[in-house]
């Protein structure tokens, strides 16, 4: 028997009252509605730029043919990622991979850096094949498949004619002169002002509400028994740089897609893919890099009795005889997916400063 996902009635409905409005359209159609939004930055950067870079988010116009806007790959009410496996490009050709979830990227110098090694380290995209968020926002429109765009000097050039543009450009940067770094830098200062820190299970953390009996019982089985969280650390809501790093998880015993040593050249990391964070983890579906699994349960069916041996396969899914059977049980299953509901925060979902500022007329 399939468990089921039970939310509260209220969020199902304000979420589906958000995605009516989630598809963008045609700019020429098209009006932009900006009310003032606090965006409540610590880094002393004014409203106007992220402000700007919403904009840039939701537009078709930063895809060769108009059709295609970052936001139609990453939608608010996935929690910033994709409901489907593949995401169609601007010519309505499939990606290679799962669009991944959005949320509380945390890097004011647009560089993760590794005290350790002593210099920046890749960290973004399944295969970690970028390290510098402002050179990341910039690859999908520039991808041949995505958005299509030939580079971004051409784009910056498209854009000096969009009359809205001249107007917000000046707000963020105190001149109308669009350019290619000043797009990426408030792209970039528009993703990191996506928070997610207002989740049931932080609620809990702060002494703000308490976790039911079934629930707690799901933390502990996720925390202890499974020792899931010694990947996902979920306590850290910095997702990208805190939730762990590569792993293999024995989704295939060859792999058609190499992941990280496309980037390293590594045959050790052959099958290794960024770990995700589990923020609205329910709102994500499909999930795996490659978008196999349409539900939580078809995950935990892989954990339980479907993990493949691998030669790279991560150290904590072996056992002395192979891969882990970690045979859930349908009672455990059912309080680890009620901790895993404990990590939605609708807030962010639903929120208006990170949505579709296009509305039509």
């Amino acid at each position: 028997m399939r468990l089921q996902i039970t939310l509260v009635a209220l969020s199902i409905l304000l979420l589906t009252l958000q995605s009516c409005n989630n598809d963008v359209p045609s700019t020429n159609e098209a009006y932009l509605e900006l009310p003032d939004s606090a965006y409540n930055y610590s880094l002393g950067v004014s409203d106007d730029i992220p402000t700007l870079g919403r904009v840039l988010f939701y537009d078709n116009k930063l895809s060769l043919n108009n059709t295609i806007s970052c936001s139609s790959c990453h939608k608010q009410t996935s929690a910033f990622a994709d409901n489907v496996k593949f995401s169609r490009g601007f010519e309505n050709k499939i990606t290679l991979r799962n669009s991944m979830p959005i949320q509380n990227i945390n890097v004011s110098t647009g560089i993760f850096f590794d005290p350790v090694i002593g210099k920046p380290h890749t960290k973004l995209f399944w295969d970690g094949r970028e390290s510098d968020l402002r050179t990341m926002v910039l690859r999908p429109i520039v991808n041949h498949i995505e958005m299509g765009i030939s580079d971004v000097d051409q784009l910056a050039e498209k854009l000096k004619t969009v009359s809205y543009y001249k107007d917000l450009f000046t707000k963020a940067y105190g001149s109308d002169e669009i350019t290619a770094t000043k797009i990426s830098d408030a792209l970039s200062y528009f993703l990191e002002s996506i928070k997610s820190t207002n989740t049931k299970f932080d609620l809990a953390n702060r002494s703000q509400g308490k976790l039911t009996a079934l629930e707690m019982k799901g933390q502990q089985l996720f925390s202890d028994t499974y020792n899931c969280n010694s990947c996902h650390k979920v306590e850290t809501p910095d997702g990208y740089v805190m939730a762990g790093t590569f792993a293999n998880i024995g989704l295939d015993p060859v792999y058609s897609d190499a992941g990280l040593a496309n980037v390293t050249g590594d045959p050790t990391d052959v099958g290794k893919f960024k770990i995700p964070s589990l923020r609205n983890v329910i709102f994500t579906a499909p999930y795996m890099h490659d978008g196999r699994f349409s539900t939580l349960e078809e995950v935990l069916d892989h954990y339980s009795d479907g993990i493949q041996d691998n030669p790279n396969l991560d150290s904590k899914l072996k056992s002395d005889n192979g891969p882990k059977q970690m045979n859930i049980p349908d009672d455990d299953r059912r309080a680890i997916i009620a901790f895993l509901n404990t990590l939605t925060d609708v807030q962010v979902l639903a929120d208006q400063k990170f949505s579709n500022p296009f509305k039509t007329n």
